[in-house]
């Protein structure tokens, strides 16, 4: 999978945005599932899908505010759904999959940052719980509805760069550290890609990662103004201080890039950056990815652990055994 692991020169980079990387695709009659998709770089990825034709479901804790957010915005539903409430993702996968619809692409882009420890449902921690497991059992439940050509896109996060899956202590029962949660959950984002893409790519179904770049949006909502500042990410005012932040309009363009792009016809597996495929390196770079949140083994154990912990896997019958194709 390492092979395929490294840029094409798609032609795009750091500074397109969500429009231009969609010029010239025509989406009508494409139906676009994004989680999140009322906010930040969901927002903008709702209005590009919006603006090329494709019609667009958005999930969201609250429907009511989200469909405020989109109410001038054409080709536009809400749909509840808490992804930290399993039960709120199987009644919204399973009102989709009643309505006899296929989805064409499936946009991961909800997600929490850096929040205070805050267990959730049986204890979990509430990163990966929201981040990865409410989007892993959304799918699973949303595979009957997977239109032929389908794709599956998460956002994950140069974050993901903090730390591998902390098999020893996934919840961190033994000391919380927000960081840490949001690294290891951005982690679980770039493994679910990587094994969903090898089960769901003999039915046509292909799946990708990504990461966005640093841009200001609602996700910082748990952090302090102090924080940014110490991090040099905006300054006492609180203007912006990094010219290496995006607009939300570009950070969108990658996911999009990647749920869209005819570039990538035959692809999967693979975590994104920059509108482009990242290279794997250990040398912490912000554009490439760490070997072990693309390595199969690391995907399939995850996978294992998620389905175990949701009770939810629509692939058992394809069970991963070493050696495996």
């Amino acid at each position: 999978m390492e092979k395929a692991q490294h840029p094409i020169g798609s032609g795009f980079g750091p500074r397109s945005t969500a429009d231009d990387v969609l010029e010239g695709i025509d989406l009508a009659g494409r139906l676009a599932i994004v989680t999140g998709g009322h906010s930040g770089l969901g927002l903008e990825t709702t209005k590009a899908l919006s603006r090329a034709g494709a019609h667009v479901l958005v999930g969201a804790r609250q429907p009511e505010a989200a469909a405020r957010a989109l109410s001038d915005i054409a080709n536009i539903e809400v749909d509840r759904l808490d992804l930290a409430d399993l039960d709120s993702v199987r009644q919204f996968a399973g009102r989709f999959v009643a309505s006899g619809r296929k989805a064409d692409m499936v946009i991961n882009s909800a997600g929490i940052m850096a929040c205070p420890q805050t267990p959730v449902g049986p204890g979990w921690e509430a990163q990966l719980a929201t981040n990865h497991l409410g989007h892993f059992a959304l799918v699973n439940r949303l595979w009957p509805a997977m239109a032929p050509g389908a794709r599956v896109v998460s956002v994950s996060s140069a974050a993901h760069g903090i730390t591998p899956i902390r098999w020893d202590d996934i919840h961190f029962a033994n000391g919380y550290d927000r960081w840490q949660a949001y690294g290891q959950a951005k982690t679980a984002n770039a493994l679910f890609a990587v094994h969903l893409d090898r089960l769901g790519r003999d039915a046509g179904v292909r799946a990708f990662s990504l990461h966005p770049g640093k841009i200001l949006t609602p996700l910082q909502r748990h952090l302090e103004k102090a924080d940014m500042v110490a991090a040099g990410w905006i300054d006492a005012d609180g203007n912006l201080a990094d010219p290496t932040f995006k607009t939300p309009e570009q950070g969108a363009a990658t996911q999009v890039w990647a749920a869209t792009s005819p570039q990538l016809a035959g692809l999967g597996g693979l975590y994104c950056a920059d509108c482009d495929i990242a290279t794997v390196s250990e040398d912490g770079a912000e554009t490439s990815v760490r070997a072990y949140a693309v390595d199969p083994g690391e995907a399939a154990r995850l996978w294992a652990l998620s389905a175990e912990l949701t009770g939810v896997d629509t692939f058992s019958r394809y069970a991963w055994m070493p050696g495996a194709s």
